[in-house]
């Protein structure tokens, strides 16, 4: 029986209902089985995926939140190079004001606005997902397991996304203040509302997102997928786990890691990986994160840190931070090598520039276009879950908990990092010596896969063992000439959390006006120029 779609559209939040229904509803117009959902899953439930770029943009379909890379403390803007940071190319043109932790940081290099097309793009795939998870049951026809998967894809993205949107446009999540902190707009609905949407709170946002998830895994348990690029039960419990450790509620999170860990959870062995001598668009070498990895467990997307990092124009782009950069060396002097500086990061070719080192976990998309014989990227820093981040959020809140296993499945993760599988000794560490470790290691490993900003947020407002830290960032000037290098303008602090607004992003200013002042903003950032 055909079914009429045409109710959905009052889950979008960005532009008005008519607008909408006139852009977005043709998709969804009619389907006449699961086989239709599915396509409009594919289409517009996950995200959108741009892998051949080959330089900077933000906007449309140019990569989700790029700037969640660069606002943390894993990030510097590179010394020198042919600088115009008014080439619209530069990453930096857009990204500044994201990094300085501007007041609105949707200000490009020369003063021009522009919009936050995460928000847009986020609530716009709830919208799709909203109808796909309430009409999958009009198909009965259609097999049960077909039927299960969709539900089960739909509901991991919708908590994926609503994940992204309360960790990126409102406090991190603290027991003590949860339900009285404004979280985003929840929409769950698949017909319009007649209604402005406001804000719900921290604690709602995250019981959705748990109850989503939970839900994800009934229907996603025994299914298996012929692509990382289909969400799975594995994966739907990677990111509940992550979500658990967020909310404190460690023991669950450690419940989640074990049964991932029964299902499959396979580590790869740097000791056997080929970095090769870390020159760009090295063909003999071995890249981290791709499609055939046994530690991907799911990815969706576009790889972005490629394009902030690359420097093939000389134009002055973002590196590893210094700080970052020494922690991967930090054991050497007790003659332990960590192999994710060699297997991870990458030397700077441009000359003067050799203490300057780039994240290459995946092939660097520039060169992979320009040069047929490169690999592209296959796996995207947009949204990522692998083996190793169940390890760490197993060990962390193990650790929280005082238990002793928390060393062993640290073990179990370095063993496969350090060269010659001798790694630093954890035996002697408890309590919050532990949980530093354990931080540090999580940093490293996860490193430019958007969870460094998300975790300081968290660290924060622990009620274990809280971490607060300010972030001091350097930016330059333009240059003048060809080849010229980069003089220092100034360097931007971002004072710790709670002594700062610029931990949240503002909400979307067209967002407050359509919502006709039921939509309330964040309080307003500070004016650091």
């Amino acid at each position: 029986m055909k079914k009429i779609f045409n109710l959905i559209i009052g889950a979008f939040l960005c532009v008005s209902c008519g607008d909408f229904l006139h852009e977005y509803s043709q998709d969804l117009t009619y389907a006449n089985s699961c086989a239709d959902l599915d396509e409009i899953l594919i289409g517009n439930g996950y995200m959108k995926q741009s892998d051949n770029l080959t330089l900077f943009y933000y906007g449309s379909d140019y990569g989700y939140y790029p700037y969640l890379h660069i606002m943390d403390d894993d990030s510097e803007e590179s010394l020198t190079g042919q600088v115009f940071l008014d080439f619209a190319g530069n990453p930096v043109y857009y990204m500044r004001n994201f990094y300085a932790w501007a007041k609105n940081p949707f200000i490009g290099y020369n003063g021009s606005i522009f919009k936050d097309v995460d928000w847009k793009r986020m609530y716009e795939h709830i919208g799709y997902l909203n109808v796909i998870i309430s009409y999958v049951k009009e198909f009965p026809s259609d097999p049960i397991e077909m039927r299960r998967r969709i539900k089960g894809e739909a509901l991991f993205l919708r908590a994926g996304y609503y994940f992204m949107l309360v960790n990126l446009y409102a406090n991190p999540y603290s027991r003590e203040t949860a339900d009285r902190d404004p979280g985003v707009p929840l929409n769950l609905t698949e017909y319009i509302e007649a209604k402005y949407f406001a804000r719900e709170s921290v604690a709602t946002i995250y019981k959705q997102i748990v109850t989503d998830l939970q839900d994800a895994i009934n229907n996603l348990e025994g299914i298996q997928q012929p692509t990382i690029y289909r969400a799975n039960e594995v994966s739907a419990r990677t990111l509940l786990s992550r979500v658990y450790l967020y909310m404190g509620e460690w023991q669950l999170a450690i419940n989640e890691c074990n049964k991932i860990m029964e299902l499959g959870c396979k580590l790869r062995d740097l000791n056997d990986f080929n970095p090769g001598n870390g020159v760009p668009g090295e063909t003999e070498r071995d890249y981290f994160n791709t499609s055939d990895s046994p530690e991907v467990f799911f990815t969706q997307g576009s790889p972005t840190v490629g394009l902030l990092m690359d420097n093939n124009f000389g134009n002055v782009r973002y590196r590893v931070s210094d700080e970052l950069y020494a922690l991967y060396s930090k054991y050497e002097s007790q003659g332990l090598e960590d192999l994710r500086k060699t297997c991870f990061l990458e030397q700077s070719r441009t000359s003067g520039e050799s203490s300057n080192y780039y994240m290459r976990k995946s092939p660097d998309n520039q060169y992979a276009n320009w040069n047929i014989t490169l690999p592209k990227p296959t796996v995207f820093d947009s949204f990522i879950l692998r083996a190793a981040e169940v390890y760490l959020n197993k060990a962390e809140a193990e650790a929280m908990l005082d238990q002793p296993e928390a060393a062993n499945t640290l073990k179990a993760l370095m063993d496969k990092r350090y060269a010659d599988h001798k790694y630093p000794s954890v035996d002697g560490l408890n309590g919050k010596s532990m949980i530093d470790f354990i931080r540090e290691e999580r940093r490293k490993e996860l490193s430019f896969e958007g969870h460094r900003w998300f975790d300081l947020r968290r660290y924060a407002v622990s009620h274990k063992y809280p971490e607060k830290r300010s972030i001091s960032h350097a930016v330059y000037r333009s240059a003048t000439s060809y080849g010229e290098k980069a003089p220092l303008d100034r360097i931007y602090k971002l004072k710790p959390y709670g002594e700062d607004n610029a931990w949240v992003l503002p909400i979307p200013p067209e967002e407050l006006v359509f919502n006709n002042g039921v939509l309330i903003d964040n309080p307003p950032r500070e004016d650091r120029n």
